[in-house]
């Protein structure tokens, strides 16, 4: 029996790398981004080279299908509050979380998924969440894709499995996973074509990628990086 996926695809490095997992392990792999009014909206300009560009690596198990495109009609923005969605300074709230976490979002997103490879016959739905090294997003927990699953498996009378390949992995083995994945090739694809900056830059190229630096996001990308050439 062909296995079949869809992944999250935002464009970013881990996403990314997701992509190349995917492909890696299932026979038939499709994509479905979201345009939710983001302040860094160029990645959504990043994904289709990108995806061209992982899949045109060669030596995957799967072949790469149709991307599908979510336009939420920025409904999220429209809740307001978050440095993701407007022009404003990064920092953190009281919460102890920084002002980029938009509250609901990949709830939306792993629904939306669902309902696409409800339609498509999509068994395996892969996102790039993680709890290891990340920004504190309480929607990016474990648990929380375990309850996920357990929603959208009953809602929709389906057995989707939800898979997280970064979940319990920094950001210094994600390069070492794409290496592993694509080789060098998927090195220089996520340096040179992905984009994670939250405020958009995807002009100021550092030896990671492009970005501004300075976010949460270019933080992580750019320690990570790091980290991994230092222990190659």
């Amino acid at each position: 029996m062909r296995e079949s996926a869809l992944v999250l695809f935002s464009g970013g490095q881990d996403s990314s790398t997701c992509l190349a997992w995917a492909l890696e392990r299932f026979d038939h792999v499709e994509t479905v981004g979201f345009d939710y009014g983001q302040r860094h909206a160029v990645e959504l300009t990043c994904r289709e080279p990108v995806r061209q560009a992982v899949a045109g690596i060669g030596g995957w198990r799967g072949e790469l299908g149709p991307d599908h495109m979510i336009d939420l009609g920025g409904a999220l923005a429209e809740i307001g509050g978050t440095a993701m969605t407007h022009d404003i300074e990064i920092e953190m709230t009281e919460q102890g979380l920084p002002n980029t976490f938009v509250p609901g979002r990949n709830l939306l997103f792993l629904t939306y998924a669902a309902a696409i490879a409800y339609r498509r016959g999509l068994r395996h739905i892969v996102g790039g969440m993680c709890e290891t090294d990340f920004s504190g997003y309480p929607d990016c927990r474990d648990d929380t894709i375990k309850a996920m699953q357990v929603a959208l498996n009953l809602g929709m009378d389906r057995r989707f499995v939800l898979h997280t390949p970064l979940m319990w992995i920094d950001k210094a083995d994600t390069w070492a996973l794409a290496e592993r994945l694509g080789g060098s090739k998927l090195v220089a694809t996520i340096v040179e074509e992905t984009h994670t900056c939250y405020r958009g830059d995807h002009t100021t190229r550092h030896e990671w990628g492009y970005g501004c630096n300075t976010c949460p996001s270019c933080e992580l990308r750019a320690n990570g990086y790091r980290k991994w050439r230092k222990d190659a």
